[in-house]
């Protein structure tokens, strides 16, 4: 079977291009993609070939936030599937291209138990934020935030939405900086503070806080939210960092503990789609631009690669259904 998949051919070269897809098999289900959407973190390195390793070995076909419509199953699959919508966190069921992780192509094949069934939720493009959604949701459950006063550091998709699952999960007040007003803007945090714009020690003063969550991967505002945290604090590690380069005299003076999130825990893709379903998690707040895959696919990623305003950016594979619109709508415009 043929489809249109994105393809990275080589460094900072993408193309949409025709690919094979491998045989169904007895476990396997089709997808049709309506929705995928861009990394600005892993897919941004790769393109710039910063990841010069398995499964990142051009050609490759990226995409691990995908939600698509099932069409077909495998033998051993329950037919009930067919036409629900799922999310899909990738594929390796091409011929002739590697997948990394194989999410971005107009079909997909990949076993059952890979997908994540989005049953209830009124708008399953909000699908696309399970990922993401889980990073935060493993980041808040690892520090533990109830009844505790939290300092999220970044407010780019995963720090948005650590925010709201803090306050979600009992947090008793949540602050975040972000140096881009506009992801501030986005924010639900209690307390909001743009270093660009305020000093950030006099508008954090009179705070300690209990957890310090770190989702910027820089170390000189690692070091600045050290000074807030309390006695026995509690340090979150959301991101991916090849390097540590922080101020130990705090964590000695403090006896600060530090703990790595790493992705997300089993389970938690189904709790975010359950917090989704229930409207207790605002997922689509993150869903700031979005494009055609038959447009420029190459300004497309470059724009989401290079615009701080571009949490997310949705791309779209077919043209969507109206009615499915309301309850999830894309925010902002490329």
């Amino acid at each position: 079977m043929k489809a249109k998949a994105i393809v990275f051919k080589g460094v900072r070269q993408i193309e949409l291009s025709e690919v094979s897809l491998k045989p169904l098999s007895s476990t396997d289900v089709l997808v049709e993609t309506w929705w995928s959407s861009i990394s600005t973190g892993t897919e941004k390195m790769a393109f710039n070939g910063l990841i010069p390793s398995w499964p990142f070995i051009f050609p490759f076909i990226p995409g691990y936030e995908t939600v698509g419509k099932i069409i077909k199953v495998g033998e051993h699959v329950n037919e009930s599937l067919i036409g629900k919508f799922a999310y899909v966190a990738g594929s390796f069921g091409y011929e002739g291209v590697n997948a990394a992780f194989g999410g971005s192509s107009e079909f997909i094949a990949c076993p059952v138990e890979s997908i994540t069934v989005l049953d209830n939720i009124e708008n399953p493009k909000c699908g696309i934020a399970l990922p993401l959604g889980a990073t935060a949701l493993h980041i808040v459950d690892l520090a533990q935030v109830s009844g505790k006063k939290v300092l999220v550091l970044g407010q780019g998709a995963v720090g948005i939405l650590a925010v709201e699952l803090a306050k979600h999960m009992g947090a008793t007040l949540v602050a975040a900086t972000e140096p881009y007003q506009n992801r501030l803007n986005l924010s639900s945090a209690d307390l909001k503070v743009n270093p660009e714009k305020e000093d950030v020690s006099v508008a954090l003063a009179g705070h300690e806080f209990d957890v310090l969550i770190d989702s910027t991967g820089v170390m000189s505002a690692i070091d600045l939210g050290l000074r807030f945290l309390k006695f026995h604090g509690v340090v979150i590690f959301g991101g991916y960092y090849q390097r540590m380069n922080i101020d130990y005299s705090q964590a000695f003076q403090k006896e600060l503990s530090f703990i790595a999130a790493k992705q997300w825990a089993k389970g938690d893709l189904e709790r975010v789609r359950e917090l989704i379903q229930q409207r207790k998690l605002n997922a689509e707040r993150i869903f700031t631009h979005r494009e055609t895959v038959d447009g420029d696919i190459t300004k497309a990623y470059l724009h989401a690669f290079s615009d701080p305003d571009c949490l997310k950016m949705i791309l779209y594979w077919k043209t969507e259904d109206p009615s499915t619109a309301a309850a999830c709508d894309v925010t902002g415009n490329t």
